[in-house]
């Protein structure tokens, strides 16, 4: 059992102080930071893994598929048991698990036991991601959430940004065992940091259910891998037969949950005019990125002849850029409107890949990495703000819901925006990547008009609880 120093429950929107408010924070922090290095730096693993358990390129895919389609399916249900037990005890027990699967992984003997480990880290990234952005809201005051939300995009874009880097690091010292192991001590750390500082949040008396959690991971699970699989050339039939399962789950999960309060797809959220406009710019922004971070690759040493280091340089700037605008756009969410600060970053984006798009047939390093730093500005003006406006557009009570949509409205964009590239590659070949470019442009620019629609709508605080609901004070 998880012993918590801190009992007391803040008023809503007081959030904490002091050390305490700066050793949450951290707490929270590094739980996410390893949660999504941890996936950055499989990807750069891969071929060394492969190789050192003897085992194919097709088949190490799994290492990194089995840990998406795992965190992917359990996001939600984590989401709403944390809305029911406490959030903070849904984060600490997804990090105690983490660590134990990474010393799983790290100790692995043969791909089979890695994909099991891997299975169990995405299970409990998606405890610690699902709660992440939700704890942010009982840790800082209302006034100040913007920093915090800030704080947060700016790890998620230097873990993405360090991922390679560390992943190469590791990889020249010691085996790539340790690119797991080296979680163990980091797990311990925030475990400890976590224990004391984090405060209790609002509870909901509702119970949890089982079925209807089973079939939203049944329904997101599958959808995932039908657009996996679309985008890697299966046949229609395995793709068709995937999808069928997962409108049908969707169809029953629907049913089941009719106007139940608190469901676990948390589709009553977007009765919310502010929060139905936020997870769509959410999402054209995901399929943005996706379209970019997956062509961009191909185009670099494809068409522009560029060797693989130096497309991981190319890239950098705009993970970069990113990690130094959102810290920025989050203390003027504080002050200003997230549809203006959204709308215009998204324009700033749509213009970024807009001057991909037209770059010159032969390129020098420094007029691309200029372009991808305008992605990057754009893409980080818009995020804090919008993690901030789709948190305080709800309840207390169903800050766990709001987050866990919100990761997974993010998930299934990139999963959209993957299959995207795969089908103008098959369409244009090459040259489909700077079709993907243009594609990007247009969906900045549809998330940027949605951003500004916001605008219309006066803001819901979400500082009051849902009066249908018996909330209970503790963890």
């Amino acid at each position: 059992m998880l012993a918590f120093r801190q009992t007391q429950l803040s008023a809503a929107g007081e959030g904490l102080h002091g050390r305490q408010r700066t050793i949450a924070t951290c707490a929270v922090l590094l739980n996410v930071c390893m949660a999504n290095l941890d996936t950055a730096i499989a990807n750069t693993a891969l071929p060394t893994i492969a190789r050192d358990l003897n085992t194919t390129e097709a088949q190490s895919i799994w290492i990194v598929g089995a840990y998406q389609l795992a965190m992917v399916a359990s996001l939600l249900p984590a989401a709403a048991l944390g809305e029911i037990v406490g959030l903070r005890r849904i984060s600490m027990g997804g990090l105690v698990l983490f660590t134990l699967a990474s010393l799983l992984c790290g100790l692995a003997p043969s791909l089979e036991w890695l994909v099991a480990g891997r299975v169990v880290q995405g299970m409990s990234a998606a405890c610690i991601l699902g709660t992440g952005v939700a704890m942010m809201r009982f840790i800082y005051p209302h006034a100040l959430l913007g920093r915090g939300m800030g704080l947060n995009a700016l790890v998620v874009g230097l873990s993405f940004a360090a991922g390679p880097s560390a992943a190469s690091a590791v990889l020249s010292l010691t085996s790539w065992h340790w690119l797991f192991l080296m979680n163990v001590p980091l797990g311990l750390i925030g475990i400890a940091m976590g224990l004391y500082a984090l405060p209790p949040t609002i509870r909901s008396a509702r119970r949890f259910d089982g079925w209807a959690a089973a079939l939203c991971a049944l329904f997101l699970a599958t959808t995932v891998f039908a657009l996996n699989m679309a985008a890697q050339g299966a046949s229609w039939a395995s793709v068709a037969t995937n999808a069928t399962i997962a409108i049908a789950s969707l169809a029953v999960l629907l049913k089941r949950q009719g106007n139940r309060p608190g469901p676990i797809l948390a589709i009553d959220l977007m009765r919310k005019p502010v929060f139905a406009l936020s997870s769509v710019c959410s999402f054209f922004t995901m399929i943005t990125q996706a379209l970019a971070f997956v062509s961009l690759p191909f185009l670099f040493q494809a068409l522009f002849g560029y060797s693989q280091v130096e497309t991981g340089f190319l890239i950098t700037p705009w993970p970069a850029m990113v990690a130094f605008s959102a810290p920025l756009a989050g203390r003027l969410s504080d002050r200003f409107p997230a549809g203006l600060l959204g709308g215009a970053g998204l324009g700033v984006l749509s213009l970024g890949m807009l001057l991909l798009a037209t770059m010159p047939p032969d390129p020098d390093a420094l007029d691309v990495a200029w372009r991808m730093a305008v992605c990057g500005a754009g893409f980080g003006f818009f995020q804090s703000p919008n993690m901030r406006t789709m948190i305080t557009s709800v309840p207390p009570e169903r800050s766990g819901g709001a987050g866990g949509m919100s990761s997974v409205i993010g998930n299934l964009g990139q999963a959209c925006g993957v299959a995207m590239v795969a089908a103008l590659f098959n369409l244009f070949g090459a040259h489909g990547a700077v079709v993907a470019l243009w594609m990007g442009a247009v969906f900045a620019l549809l998330g940027s008009g949605a951003s500004f629609m916001r605008l219309r709508h006066r803001p819901e605080m979400g500082l009051e609880p849902l009066k249908t609901l018996q909330d209970r004070p503790s963890s």
